[in-house]
């Protein structure tokens, strides 16, 4: 079970004192997430030695071969090595200090947002129980004798509805060829896998043995730019193991639209859909290898995805998605057996896609509105996912209103030089010395810099807007060339956030205009979604009593960060919580619970969608929003005054 034990770290100068800080957590992380500014080139992995600080309190760790034996008896240690056990007291010497020898931090950044662990996001819905669509029966079956002859077929039907009262129930085709040999196996024991349906029960598989400790399911959220796995055990309740690969459609086009486009060449369709099949076989592999589990153990698939990707997943023409008047083939497709798509699992596996709303509303929305709880709400909510998809949506258990725009792959770090997925050796945060441009960065699992991810980039560009690098047009000021701002090959000006000798790959990591420019147009798209949407219903910001982003990049963001670039207005961060992928945590359920089934349907039926493609306030929102943070400046009053500070 999770330790759920927090402490308190003070850091000197300062006295700047952090509360509720996870046991566990490491130091450095402590310290940038709450903008204490400790030096830090390597990117947490304690190569470069800049982050000594003295420590007292109980910790663990903080050794490196950077520090000297007469630096350990002298109580320093290097805060990217330190796990927090207990209170703390860490001083930061000025070397370790960000040209500043007595400030630490700028004015005081508002909180995180609330980060939900593992056990809450299992508490975010209510009422529900294990009870899946799909389920595995055990039988002990009488054998056949002279006087009890009845066929195969028959006495299995006899077995189900005697030992489990399952009557009426249907048989699949497939079963009925190989049941002789799987029932005389192992002795007349055996194992039905039965799916619920409205015109009555399916037996859809029949192994020999008992094999009802044997049941899994994967679910999976099938999006633009990623493509997310988990392997769920039916059984315990859990999920036992997650993968995840860029979609192998990104070559044919790193949006829905231009997928859509090259659908409709000869061959297109079957391209992509064989293509995001690679993707999902890949990630299907790689959870039944970790877990150590035989495909012919899955009972189920469910997906979640956007509109397009679920047609392109199914091989269902997507071409009249993207023309008025923006018109799915359906939004509600029957399950199909994903060994027919092309999926590499046995062949009674059924594949659940999530319904879906409208063109550009689609079952990953469903999905998350289903996980996350909000439609279980009496509270006013806004649920945001961020992706290469914007979408939006405003309401409670009694009414929902939703949105799509197309924001780019910039927050899943496409569309960016050194852009990657929130992964291992990722820059989750970054942090810019103003006086001297020079940045600190913290990567994910503290691994070697190998790229950086969406809420790396939002941090950065947050960063040198306030060390006054950046400029609120999005490109770099040329006065603020040095060491770290310099013009590349092809005379674009690049900020060198790890120099090569520190970095996994061995080259500079750089941000350039290009992925500055692409942030901003994915901002920009986002915020003008929300403030339509809002308007829509005649409400605003103010209204919205909790806002839950979703998004695959959520669990490193942090607000103060995203409003600085204007993603988000400024609002409290307590008002703020993030889900991660929402998207997987209403598959999951829905995968556990035949009753979330049902809710995802409802839900489905009862959001009502808004569309933008054609909205001229949409179209106004969106160009005020091509700034940084935003042309009107009265959503961002915090930004407003430190930008006047820097002289930008």
């Amino acid at each position: 079970m999770a330790d759920t034990r927090t402490h308190t770290v003070t850091f000197q100068p300062g006295d700047i004192v952090c509360e509720g800080v996870p046991h566990g957590a490491n130091l450095l992380r402590v310290a940038l997430l709450e903008g204490v500014h400790i030096n830090a080139s390597c990117g947490g992995t304690g190569t470069c030695g800049k982050c000594k600080v003295m420590i007292q309190g109980e910790y663990d760790g903080g050794r490196s071969a950077k520090l000297s034996e007469e630096d350990f008896q002298a109580d320093l240690r290097l805060a990217c090595r330190v796990t927090v056990l207990g209170g703390l007291s860490v001083t930061i010497p000025e070397e370790s200090r960000m040209g500043d020898a007595v400030a630490l931090t700028h004015e005081r950044r508002p909180g995180p947002g609330r980060v939900l662990s593992a056990q809450d996001l299992e508490n975010l819905v209510t009422g529900w129980s294990i009870d899946p669509v799909v389920k595995r029966f055990a039988l002990a079956l009488e054998p056949p004798d002279a006087a009890n002859n009845i066929d195969d077929l028959d006495r299995l039907k006899l077995g189900l509805k005697a030992q489990h009262q399952i009557e009426n129930a249907s048989v699949d085709f497939h079963v009925i060829r190989d049941l002789p040999e799987a029932l005389r196996m192992e002795d007349w024991s055996v194992t039905a896998t039965v799916v619920e349906r409205p015109r009555g029960p399916k037996v859809i598989q029949v192994a020999p043995g008992n094999r009802t400790s044997e049941d899994y399911s994967i679910v999976l959220d099938i999006g633009t730019t990623s493509v997310y796995a988990q392997l769920l055990d039916l059984n315990a309740g859990r999920t036992v193991a997650q993968a995840s690969e860029y979609n192998d459609q990104i070559s044919y086009g790193e949006d829905v639209i231009t997928r859509i486009v090259y659908s409709q060449k000869i061959g297109g369709r079957k391209k992509l859909q064989e293509a995001v099949v690679r993707t999902i076989t890949q990630v299907v592999e790689k959870v039944l290898d970790k877990a150590g589990v035989d495909r012919c153990q899955v009972s189920h698939m469910v997906a979640a995805g956007n509109t397009t990707m679920t047609h392109l997943l199914t091989g269902v023409n997507p071409k009249y998605i993207r023309i008025a008047p923006y018109v799915p083939a359906a939004s509600f497709l029957p399950p199909v057996r994903a060994h027919n798509l092309g999926i590499d699992v046995c062949d009674h596996v059924h594949m659940y896609t999530f319904p879906c709303v409208s063109s550009y509303v689609g079952g990953d929305i469903v999905s998350g509105i289903i996980g996350s709880g909000v439609f279980q709400t009496g509270k006013i909510t806004l649920y945001v996912d961020i992706g290469t998809n914007g979408e939006a949506v405003v309401g409670n258990r009694e009414w929902l209103v939703a949105t799509s725009c197309s924001a780019g792959p910039a927050f899943e770090g496409g569309g960016i030089k050194h852009g990657m997925r929130a992964t291992r050796g990722a820059i989750e945060a970054v942090q810019v010395a103003p006086s001297t441009g020079e940045p600190h960065i913290l990567t994910i699992g503290r691994k070697q810099p190998i790229g950086i991810c969406g809420s790396g980039i939002i941090d950065a560009a947050a960063e040198l807007l306030e060390a006054g690098i950046l400029g609120q047009n999005g490109k770099f000021k040329e006065e603020a060339a040095g060491e770290w701002l310099r013009r590349n090959q092809d005379g674009q000006w690049e900020y060198v956030l790890v120099r090569a000798e520190y970095s996994g790959t061995g080259q500079d990591i750089v941000i350039t205009e290009p992925d500055i420019d692409n942030l901003m147009r994915a901002k920009g798209a986002i915020f003008a979604g929300i403030t339509t949407l809002l308007a829509s219903v005649g409400l605003d910001m103010d209204a919205v009593e909790q806002v839950i982003i979703a998004g695959g990049f959520g669990k490193y963001l942090q607000v103060d960060r995203a409003a600085a670039i204007g993603l988000f207005p400024e609002m409290d961060a307590s008002r703020f919580t993030f889900v991660g992928n929402g998207s997987l945590l209403g598959a999951r359920l829905v995968s556990f619970s035949k009753d979330m089934l049902k809710a995802a349907e409802e839900v489905a039926r009862m959001m009502t969608n808004i569309e933008l493609s054609d909205n001229q306030g949409f179209m106004d929102e969106y160009m005020a929003a091509l700034f940084f943070p935003h042309t009107e400046m009265k959503f961002f009053p915090r930004m407003e005054e430190i930008l006047r500070n820097a002289g930008s």
